[in-house]
């Protein structure tokens, strides 16, 4: 009976239309570099205010779910991810462009991003409550771990030598220590620029280190874009036959995020990673991973958009923000009278199942849109080249300027834009960088709170059972290469002797 009551309050004509026009929304503001699915969600709150609680939910769920796919597009077409968590996977996506498969790289994309988004949900639906109690043991020791793993996952998968990968994560870490001081709030490397006292920007580095050091190359090397081909067969046609083959990955990818998205302030960024890492660790052609090869595209895509349901999990049960996104969601669902914790379980259950419909339809309707969006993203590839290189370095500016309207962030831009150029022509990988970045920040924060809280101890590191088994997994991470480098070696030389 709850079910049909909350299937009720989605299928109204209104709520649908508002669907309609949120999903479209959501895809537009993706696709541009720059404006990210969290923009996306803090543009659509105004609008939200002059809306019922279901069609607003609706608005936001749906939207968010376009932007993160969206994002993907000009990731896959021009190297230029419209997230972090895009930059797990864009080097292979965008091999497969430069290879006359773009349409391939892109429906991956797609249908493994809808196919873990509604693996998320269905675990939402179901398992919210156990889910979040696992999430709520995590304390500063676990977050630290977790993101040392992601860290260490961003080295080994990146192309090249994991000298290499260390290399341009140490640059992305040394980026994020620009800023305030952490706990002591003194500034570090700011040159008295009140700019830098927030630290870098991710977004305008990130832009900067793919797409402008691409323009940059491009310029040099008048390096010709291909044009777009299907690859043989229809979009989903090929993504069948990448079902069939990896059916397993997909699980695993969708598994993974769920349950990293689950955790509080973890997210899609290091579930994407985590994913990819795992994907090429346990691949049987692992040598392929980078050179243009749909297996990593398709575990840690759908690992990206479980990630997204998954952070629900917490706001939801307890009320506390899985991310940035769901931050935004919990402030609008008290201004609709809806307080996020366990009573709401118990009080609105219509509510909540008809919050569950939405993700369900959010998801099936990016199907047909994102078809229409990749065959209407093909022409881009068509331009000419000396037309779209101006046109996207406007994009850039345009999507550095727009996340402080300052020009400092173009200032920006250009920096890590010759940064990354240069990082690319001694074959230095630029995506630990940017992870490097983005959890320089996360990384500082839990480690210098779990030093307070255990007085200088690292012992404390492992002494909690959840903290212990991600140190010694991370260790194992680290170690296991080595010893096989070692071991491969001693039996080259045993041979030779």
């Amino acid at each position: 009976m709850i079910l049909f009551e909350a299937a009720l309050l989605v299928l109204q004509p209104q709520v649908l239309l508002v669907i309609l026009g949120a999903a479209a929304f959501g895809m537009f503001v993706g696709a541009i570099p720059g404006l990210t699915a969290t923009m996306a969600t803090a543009l659509l709150v105004p609008v939200t205010f002059f809306m019922d609680p279901v069609p607003a939910i609706a608005a936001i769920v749906t939207a968010t779910a376009m932007a993160i796919f969206a994002g993907d597009i000009p990731g896959t077409l021009l190297r230029m991810p419209g997230t972090p968590a895009s930059a797990a996977y864009v080097q292979d996506a965008y091999a497969m462009t430069r290879k006359g498969n773009s349409e391939g790289a892109l429906g991956a994309s797609l249908v493994f991003s809808a196919l873990g988004g509604i693996f998320g949900t269905i675990v939402l639906m179901t398992s919210s409550p156990i889910l979040a109690e696992v999430a709520l043991k995590f304390s500063s020791f676990e977050y630290f771990w977790l993101v040392v793993m992601g860290l260490s996952c961003a080295v080994f998968v990146s192309p090249g030598s994991p000298a290499r990968g260390l290399i341009s994560l140490f640059i992305g870490l040394f980026a994020a220590t620009v800023g305030i001081d952490n706990p002591a709030g003194v500034p570090r490397y700011t040159f008295d620029n009140v700019e830098l006292y927030a630290g870098v920007q991710f977004i305008p580095a990130m832009i900067g280190l793919f797409a402008v050091s691409e323009i940059l190359r491009s310029v040099l090397n008048r390096t010709e874009i291909p044009a777009v081909n299907s690859g043989g067969g229809g979009i989903f046609a090929q993504q069948f036959q990448n079902f069939v083959k990896y059916p397993f990955q997909v699980i695993r990818g969708s598994a993974l995020g769920t349950a990293i998205g689950a955790l509080p302030g973890a997210g899609a960024d290091i579930a994407a990673w985590i994913s990819y890492a795992v994907s090429k660790k346990f691949s049987k052609t692992p040598e392929k991973f980078g050179t243009g090869h749909v297996e990593g595209l398709v575990e840690s895509g759908a690992s990206n958009n479980a990630a997204m349901s998954g952070a629900w999990i917490p706001a939801l049960v307890f009320g506390i923000p899985g991310d940035s996104i769901t931050a935004i969601v919990i402030g609008v669902l008290y201004i609709k009278g809806i307080n996020p914790g366990p009573t709401v379980f118990i009080n609105e259950p219509q509510m909540i199942y008809a919050v569950f419909f939405t993700f369900l339809l959010a998801n099936l309707i990016m199907l047909p849109l994102g078809w229409l969006a990749i065959k209407g993203a093909g022409t881009i590839l068509s331009i000419p080249q000396r037309t779209l290189m101006p046109i996207i370095l406007l994009f850039c500016i345009v999507g550095s300027f727009a996340i402080n309207n300052s020009p400092f962030g173009i200032w920006l831009m250009l920096i890590f834009g010759i940064v990354g150029f240069l990082m690319e022509e001694n074959d230095i990988p630029i995506a630990p960088a940017i992870l490097g970045l983005v959890l320089g920040p996360m990384l500082e924060q839990n480690f210098v709170t779990s030093m307070i809280k255990s007085q200088d101890s690292f012992i404390a590191f492992f002494e909690r059972p959840i903290a212990a088994g991600l140190g010694v997994a991370t260790i194992a991470i680290w170690c296991i290469p080595l010893l096989l480098m070692l071991f491969a070696r001693r039996g080259g030389g045993a041979r030779t002797s």
